[in-house]
């Protein structure tokens, strides 16, 4: 079966890779993690010269990263869920998720370090709104487990480690080994299993 196009999948890449090769190959590249990025302890009133609103970086964030493999695994990773996941909840509910997955990312690292002052940057956190979605919607159950809740469960459990997995695989093999914020995937992942089936019923009964 042929899929329709993905527009808002494709924007986001495009709008993605531009706005990192602008901060990046520009004279700006070394202060554009921490005027874009999402720094927890701004949260409580730290005050940065010339940076972007905190309330803006859960955004801004997710158009910066750390070199091209973050970049590349990231946008390969958002392609080929979005690919899936948009013709079942539409270019609207992509939106949804991949903005709210930025910020339940930004408030789940805030949660476990109010205090921090390493800039948060990528775009995994919206994407694995986006992953939780596919993982739901599409994921196989493999095992004993097959059916039921149960079974769900246990295949979204795993693809969630897997993708947390594969996320610090590439922190390491990133030149300039940026931490990888674990908690932010989290957030984004629950916020994806929680709005995916409401925003496919919504999608399908405007439909």
């Amino acid at each position: 079966m042929r899929l329709p196009p993905a527009r808002a999948t494709t924007v986001l890449v495009a709008a993605t890779c531009v706005a990192w090769a602008i901060g990046s190959l520009g004279p700006w590249r070394d202060i554009v993690p921490i005027s874009g990025g999402f720094i927890p302890a701004r949260v409580g009133g730290l005050a940065l010269a010339g940076a972007v609103p905190v309330w803006l970086t859960p955004l801004t964030a997710t158009l910066i990263h750390g070199g091209i493999v973050h970049l590349a695994f990231n946008m390969l990773m958002l392609g080929f869920c979005g690919r899936y996941v948009e013709p079942s909840i539409g270019w609207i509910g992509v939106a949804i998720l991949y903005v709210g997955g930025a910020y339940a990312a930004a408030a789940a690292q805030y949660a476990v370090d109010p205090s921090g002052m390493a800039p948060m940057i990528g775009a995994s956190g919206a994407v694995s709104a986006l992953f939780a979605a596919y993982a739901l919607l599409y994921g196989e159950r493999r095992g004993r487990f097959r059916e039921g809740r149960l079974g769900a469960a246990l295949q979204i459990l795993w693809l969630a480690a897997a993708w947390i997995g594969l996320q610090l695989l590439v922190g390491l093999a990133t030149v300039d080994g940026n931490q990888i914020a674990a908690a932010a995937h989290v957030g984004g992942f629950l916020l994806g299993l929680l709005l995916a089936k409401p925003l496919l019923r919504l999608h399908w009964r405007k439909a």
